[in-house]
């Protein structure tokens, strides 16, 4: 048939929709992986030829030639055995041996002689095969047709009419053989008839059949059985010569006969695989050219000589991680071309992995898993599957088996820390960089690739985003502004790892931002007030002693730590000596007593310094009034005067202020000591007294000893009458170093009537 005949439709047969082949992998396999005669075609389920199949060649003279081929179907594994019987047809001719045929005949052979002629082969059997046989028309012989065992038919030539050697010293003869076919094929031989003298018998082999038995795989030239024949004539009618009769091509290359002795050796490699049976014909012939024949039948016994052969049939690769035990991932095929025992395997793998052997149909194994599967612990798996048959010695043979196993996204991002801490300082610029966070994913491409953001949130009520920004493949966080110490020290925000699987799956975590102090805030002046044109003074007592406290400077600094640690400095005094500050406190004490010889206005300039770096500073003036009582006190409004003004206009001005005022400065202190006998120093400012709350910073703490105003200190607030732009004064304090509240300057009714007789009278302390 040719290839791609339909020889019948399985699935029918079998009771399989022609849909589901293709789904179930339908194939068509063999035994032992030989030539692969038939297919299926997978959409109509029909079983078609695909390759030429020859009976003759499959078969040989076997009367029944069955072609056993293999349905394997997959999901679930079935197998199912198709034997095709394969039919003879007419497609081979009769042939003999030999193009011509000699045979030498005696002319005293007697009428009725009979002279074996052998037999034609015909590669087909039954009907096709050799069915008769013609000989030419002529005048001494006929043509006698016999049937061996097995129906085979072989032809004599008997002699009809004696011969005349020397009437006729040789004869041509056309032998026919013709088979039963339809057509009729046939085949001819050329028989050379030659006259010889008289030679009356024939050799005769001691046996008709010869038996022997050869194991496979025999060395060569292994002598296998001797044949013998004798012949009762002597000389040359005598002479006997052996050789092997109507042997093809393969046989004849693999069996020697000495044609002297009769020794059968082995010539060529037997192997029982291939052929497990040998039969053969002996000629034995004379020196005038009568033959006998005899049957040599050799049987090839079998060894273990053929190691189990793994065929891999199928194969699920790459497995995906998550397939449950159980699941098969693979189908396995074992053949051993030996035979019973020899033949019979037994499968195992070797290696510790998550998969076994699960024997199928036949030679067939399943390979399934056993456990669960983890691409991250192990990602290929290299399964060696042995295979070790029963005979003896035992043969095995390996086949190793790769197997990948497929990613899915199972693990989510893991960061490599807990939690993170940023640290920067104040006024960074926008878009530096604050911290990196990194997370691994154990997966593979996509599965493991890692993408960052922020979480949404608010940051003193304004969008995290606004704040900070995360690069969302390198995980690097940067500031998005410039951020300000004063406002806010510390934020968190939350970074959110993200793959890239399906679904994704993701992990947070925190980030704290701690924004550290930069010394960018001056100190601030809170008393005496630096602000616009006006000024501050201090009436300080002529007996004053040293160290009493004068006044005090108050500064507070916005910023913090050692930013915020102040101290005070004298850059500059009308009398360096007479007055000195406290570097840490701001007051401003005497250093020594006050004399006589002390300038009445005393102008200070302080200094105010934190300790950042680098270091900030502020300055502010202290005017100074070294007095007793407020007639010794000039005009206020001259106070405002600049310094560098001339001496001399001062001094005018003052007369012409004191000679008018003279008259109007006696009224008022004849009715000053009737109220103000014992009235505490007073200090003059320019301005309002109280400093309000509100004045000072929201953060601002009143701390004994941090450079502001002590708590131990009293201030209370009197107006004068007819005063305008200035207001008074008076400080007590429970400090040691300063006045006590009554040894504050007072004076009699009798002392200010000594300011008329005697103006150069020191005032009296009162104790």
């Amino acid at each position: 048939m040719k290839r791609g005949s339909v020889i019948g439709n399985i699935a029918k047969d079998l009771g399989l929709e022609s849909g589901r082949l293709s789904a179930r992998k339908a194939r068509i396999d063999t035994e032992d992986n030989s030539v692969k005669y038939c297919g299926v075609n997978l959409n109509t389920g029909d079983l078609i030829v695909q390759e030429r199949i020859d009976r003759e060649g499959l078969c040989a003279k076997r009367a029944s030639c069955v072609l056993k081929q293999e349905l394997v179907l997959e999901n679930p594994l079935e197998v199912h055995l198709i034997n095709i019987r394969v039919q003879d047809i007419n497609d081979n001719s009769p042939q003999f041996t030999d193009d011509s045929l000699k045979i030498e005949i005696r002319e005293s052979a007697a009428k009725g002689a009979r002279f074996l002629l052998g037999e034609a082969h015909d590669g087909d059997i039954g009907e096709n095969a050799v069915q008769g046989y013609t000989l030419q028309q002529n005048d001494h012989f006929n043509l006698n047709i016999n049937s061996k065992a097995g129906g085979r038919k072989y032809c004599e030539l008997v002699l009809d009419k004696e011969l005349d050697r020397e009437d006729k010293r040789e004869l041509m003869l056309l032998l026919t053989a013709f088979d039963g076919g339809s057509p009729r094929r046939s085949g001819t031989v050329v028989i050379h008839v030659i006259v010889l003298d008289a030679n009356d018998n024939v050799p005769v082999f001691s046996q008709a059949v010869y038996k022997a038995s050869l194991p496979e795989n025999s060395p060569l030239d292994t002598l296998i059985i001797t044949v013998s024949a004798t012949d009762a004539d002597e000389g040359l009618n005598g002479e006997i010569t052996y050789g092997f009769d109507h042997v093809s091509d393969e046989k004849n290359n693999v069996f020697s006969l000495d044609p002297e002795s009769g020794e059968v050796r082995l010539a060529g490699a037997i192997d029982y695989e291939k052929e497990s049976s040998y039969e053969v014909q002996i000629s034995a012939k004379d020196g005038l050219g009568l033959v006998s024949y005899a049957t040599l039948i050799i049987d090839v016994t079998d060894i273990n000589d053929n190691a189990p052969l793994i065929y891999l049939k199928s194969l699920t690769n790459p497995i995906p991680e998550n397939v449950s035990p159980g699941s098969e991932v693979g189908i396995i095929n074992v053949q051993d071309r030996d035979s019973e025992t020899n033949r019979q395997v037994r499968c195992s793998i070797q290696q510790n992995v998550p998969f076994k052997l699960v024997p199928s149909i036949k030679n067939y194994y399943s390979v399934v898993s056993t456990g669960q599967l983890d691409r991250e612990l192990v990602s290929d798996y290299n399964i060696t599957i042995t295979a070790t048959d029963e005979g003896s010695p035992p043969l095995s043979s390996s086949k190793t088996v790769q197997l990948s196993v497929a990613d899915i996204n199972d693990n989510p991002p893991v960061f490599e820390e807990q939690s993170y801490s940023a640290y920067v300082s104040e006024n960074n610029k926008p878009g530096s960089t604050l911290c990196s966070v990194s997370a691994r994913d154990p997966d593979w491409r996509q599965n493991g690739t890692v993408i960052y953001s922020l979480l949404s949130g608010e940051v003193n009520g304004a969008p995290v985003s606004s704040y900070v920004s995360v690069n969302g493949d390198t995980g690097v966080i940067h500031a998005v502004r410039s951020f300000d110490y004063e406002q806010f020290r510390s934020f968190k925000v939350h970074v959110m790892a993200r793959d890239n699987g399906s679904p994704p799956l993701s992990s947070n975590v925190t980030v704290s931002v701690f924004i550290s102090d930069v010394n960018d805030n001056s100190p601030q002046i809170l008393y005496p007030s630096p602000e616009g044109n006006s000024f501050m003074t201090e009436l300080v007592p002529k007996a004053a002693h040293g160290g009493s406290l004068v006044s005090k400077v108050i500064a507070v600094d916005a910023d913090s730590g050692q930013n915020a640690w102040l101290s005070y400095h004298i850059v500059k005094s009308t009398d360096p000596g007479l007055f000195t500050i406290g570097v840490h406190s701001g007051e401003i004490r005497t250093q020594r007593d006050i004399s006589e010889s002390d300038s009445m206005k005393q102008n200070l300039i302080v200094a105010v310094k934190d300790n950042g770096q680098p270091s900030l500073s502020a300055t502010c003036s202290m005017y100074l009034l070294i007095s007793d009582n407020l007639a010794e006190v000039p005009e206020l409004k001259d106070i405002s005067y600049d310094e560098k003004n001339s001496k001399l206009t001062s001094y005018l001005i003052i007369a012409l202020v004191c000679v008018s005022t003279f008259f109007l400065t006696f009224i008022i202190i004849i009715l000053g000591v009737r109220f103000c006998r014992r009235r505490k120093p007073r200090l003059l400012f320019d301005g309002a007294v109280a400093i309000p709350s509100a004045y000072l910073p929201p953060n601002y703490a009143d701390v004994d000893g941090t450079g502001t105003l002590r708590s131990a200190y009293n201030y209370d607030a009197y107006l004068t009458t007819g005063s305008r732009t200035s207001d008074f004064k008076f400080v007590s304090s429970y400090n040691d170093n300063t006045l006590p509240a009554d040894q504050t300057l007072r004076k009699s009714p009798t002392d200010f009537a000594d300011v008329f007789g005697d103006c150069d009278d020191s005032p009296e302390v009162g104790t």
